[in-house]
């Protein structure tokens, strides 16, 4: 049996470290692609060309383009939750304070970018014939839509809002986020982050007016 020394641990932990960064590498480049020519059209030689590595990169480390293309889709849905989790962490206390720092987060360059924003809705569109898409999909909707019925019972509670329905609230808003993000992304001169947001902070104040 070899012998496990200090310098063979260390030397397995950069290589797996290097590892992790490739695949990270090969996935922004597939988030790139996808944002230019979809789904469909983008090949595993247009990743690699993103990516300025070789096409055997690409199957050394992911095997086939579907693989690749559910990683890809995995790793948004993640990147997505972990922000919106710290967002929650990092807000005040209050319910009002939590849902706020989510719309702020929605509309933030670090979700509301226009890549992420095609490549997001490209899955949506390709959901319908994919099942792996469609439950990777359907995990990100409902773990959020979740969260924010939450904080929605939550400010129902603390407001004594007695005709506000907490999930019919946080589904329409969750609805008009995907909307406004579609308007941003299919017609920028018209729409932008902060119209998005002054849209959504309009709703609240006229559904939870001692709030927002």
């Amino acid at each position: 049996m070899a012998t496990v020394t200090p310098k063979t641990t260390a030397t397995l932990a950069k290589r797996t470290a290097s590892n992790q960064a490739r695949r990270e590498q090969l996935i922004r480049a597939t988030i790139k692609s996808i944002s230019k020519r979809g789904i469909t059209a983008t090949t595993i030689a247009d990743v690699a060309s993103e990516a300025s590595l070789s096409q055997g990169i690409v199957n050394l480390h992911f095997q086939s383009k579907e693989n690749l293309f559910v990683e890809t889709l995995r790793y948004l849905a993640d990147e997505y939750r972990s922000h919106w989790e710290r967002a929650v962490e990092d807000a005040g206390k209050t319910p009002a304070e939590k849902i706020k720092a989510l719309v702020d987060l929605d509309f933030s360059p670090k979700v509301c970018d226009s890549k992420k924003l095609a490549v997001w809705f490209a899955y949506l569109g390709a959901a319908k014939s994919r099942p792996t898409y469609r439950k990777l999909c359907l995990d990100r909707e409902l773990h959020y839509e979740a969260m924010l019925n939450q904080h929605f019972g939550d400010l129902v509670d603390e407001g004594g809002y007695k005709n506000v329905h907490a999930d019919k609230a946080g589904d329409s808003l969750s609805a008009m986020i995907s909307g406004l993000w579609l308007d941003i992304l299919i017609d920028p001169d018209r729409s932008d982050r902060k119209r998005a947001k002054a849209i959504c902070m309009d709703y609240l104040a006229t559904v939870f007016p001692n709030h927002f």
